[in-house]
């Protein structure tokens, strides 16, 4: 496994849409190692393969310990409810801001091995699903902030947890 380079805001990659996957293959399952890799050592809870440089529909998420999502060719069939929380992004470092999500969303994808599954996501995990869908779409979080947080607001949200 290796560590990925994390493209970073006004990188023109992370504007474009990425394309299907045709195939799984060996160059695929390697891209899931490396993108896990990289996201647990860059502290984050999900990231997707424009975030490295890979225009494909490939995505991983781990908002638990040890319970990662491997999803290729994603696709969020259904939304319920809706939340406002902090979102931030390992392409964006030091911004937050504040975002409107689907509190539940139901995605299907394939898997590494090419099983077509379906995941529900609730809360965060949901938040991360659709955070890391949109990166295959060109779209970053602050594209759809409500609001940007100043280091002061962001201070005053984790002194009130």
């Amino acid at each position: 496994m290796a560590l990925l380079q994390i493209l970073k805001d006004g990188d023109e990659l992370l504007r474009k849409t990425s394309r299907p996957v045709e195939e799984i293959t060996p160059r695929i399952t390697t891209l899931l190692d490396d993108m896990v890799e990289t996201m647990r050592e860059a502290n984050g809870c999900g990231l997707a393969a424009p975030q490295v440089g890979v225009l494909r529909r490939v995505v991983v998420v781990e908002c638990s310990p040890g319970k990662v999502y491997e999803l290729i060719n994603p696709v969020i069939v259904a939304t319920k409810g809706k939340q406002n929380e902090i979102e931030g992004c390992l392409s964006i470092p030091g911004k937050n801001g504040i975002t409107e999500r689907p509190m539940y969303v139901t995605v299907e994808a394939l898997d590494r091995n090419g099983k077509k599954k379906r995941y529900k996501g609730e809360g965060l995990l949901a938040r991360a699903f659709c955070h890391e869908i949109d990166h295959l779409d060109g779209i970053l979080f602050t594209d759809k902030a409500l609001h940007m947080l100043t280091p002061e607001e962001l201070k005053e949200y984790y002194e009130e947890e």
